[in-house]
């Protein structure tokens, strides 16, 4: 659907830009015109326009509330106490977009989009020859219904709950997200709803939304909020002499820490004044760094104690410290292991009896007189005695 209608806005372009080369240089229309929206109040909107023209047109808004006796009023960029925000460019053609937060029902009324690309369309004496062509959308903005939230923790389960008050909109379903990702829906038309989490509530701590579908859609707030969870990246660090040591701990429970301090075994709380620790929090991590490692020194165990509105928390880092020529030793195991079994190979070989050689004489025996031999002097009497 969308690129339906970008291809759309694309021929319309195109048949403008070709009018505008046939002769008609002051003609100005509209591509997208803003749409006309429903929201709840403190909630905010956005309309869209877009025009084109030769040359580039213009483009302004204007409001006319829901009193019989106003009329239509410029809107400016941080009007209404900054709430207003209009951005705007002119590239090829122009568009320009309303934004309104935190809305109140002073915000409904007919919001127009005005284009025009006449050289006079702002001089105050003279009128324009082309009028600026309009675009009009409305804006309803709805008293926002109350909704009941609650959290309660029973048999290892924890049960979430919202409940819209009355009069509230026609509701077509319910829809429970977490973290931006939707945990369940239905299609239930109830004014209340529940979610139930299985585990204990310091694993499920956050913000929870419920959402009840309706035109506009309407949001609650369900938060489960814990102290501190903290734990360690690594429950043990090492780190060679001279080096730098970095030991780190999270808290991904809610709400967000607001204050980490770190301490250190026998020794007390640790601060940047030092010079050799360095320590950087935010939100729900920390970092410890000790420059230049000290094996007498900084050996040992590292505190990281976080606290929050509810309560605090901590976790235990062990730091062991290695000594520079550490990663030799068994480099040097090694080679002693070899030249240990060079050695012992050399005197077995040095230690050994040579075999035994056998005699000459034995060597030198005459070999046997084959039959073959014997049948040959045997043939050779035979012949002589004839």
């Amino acid at each position: 659907m969308a690129a339906g209608a970008a291809g759309t806005r694309a021929l319309l372009a195109l048949l403008v830009l070709c009018s505008m080369a046939a002769g008609a240089a002051a003609t100005t229309g509209f591509i997208k015109s803003p749409l006309s929206q429903k929201r709840l109040a403190q909630d905010s909107v956005e309309l869209y326009c877009e025009a084109i023209g030769n040359p580039i047109p213009e483009i302004q808004w204007w409001f006319e509330g829901n009193d019989p006796n106003e009329t239509y009023a410029q809107l400016w960029d941080g009007a209404r106490q900054d709430r207003v925000k209009i951005n705007a460019t002119y590239n090829l053609h122009s568009t320009s977009t309303i934004s309104i937060a935190n809305l109140t029902g002073d915000d409904s009324g007919m919001y127009e989009c005005r284009a025009s690309n006449d050289p006079d369309r702002n001089h105050l004496s003279k009128s324009p020859k082309v009028k600026w062509i309009r675009s009009q959308a409305n804006v309803f903005v709805i008293e926002r219904p109350e909704i009941t939230t609650g959290v309660t923790e029973a048999s290892g389960k924890v049960i979430l709950s919202c409940n819209i008050s009355a009069p509230h909109l026609a509701i077509t379903g319910h829809k429970w997200i977490h973290k931006e990702k939707t945990l369940v829906e239905d299609s239930n038309s109830g004014a209340f709803t529940s979610y139930e989490i299985q585990g204990k509530v310091e694993e499920h701590s956050g913000i929870y939304e419920c959402v009840f579908e309706a035109n506009p859609q309407i949001r609650g707030e369900v938060n489960i909020s814990v102290p501190p969870q903290v734990s360690a990246y690594k429950k043990s660090e090492h780190g060679n002499e001279g080096d730098t040591g970095v030991l780190t701990c999270k808290n991904p429970s809610f709400p967000a820490v607001t204050t980490w301090t770190w301490h250190k075994s026998g020794h007390g709380r640790l601060d940047n004044a030092s010079g050799r620790y360095i320590i950087k929090s935010g939100g729900n991590k920390t970092e410890l760094r000790i420059l230049k490692l000290d094996i007498e020194q900084d050996t040992g165990d590292y505190s990281c104690n976080a606290a929050n509105p509810l309560g605090t928390g901590n976790a235990t880092v062990s730091l062991r410290v290695r000594s520079r020529l550490a990663a030799l030793w068994p480099f040097l195991g090694i080679v002693a292991e070899v030249l240990v079994l060079v050695t012992i190979i050399f005197i077995y070989e040095k230690r050994r009896k040579p075999d035994e050689v056998p005699d000459d004489d034995d060597g030198g025996s005459a070999p046997l007189k084959s039959n073959a031999t014997n049948h040959k002097d045997k043939n050779v009497r035979q012949r002589n005695a004839n």
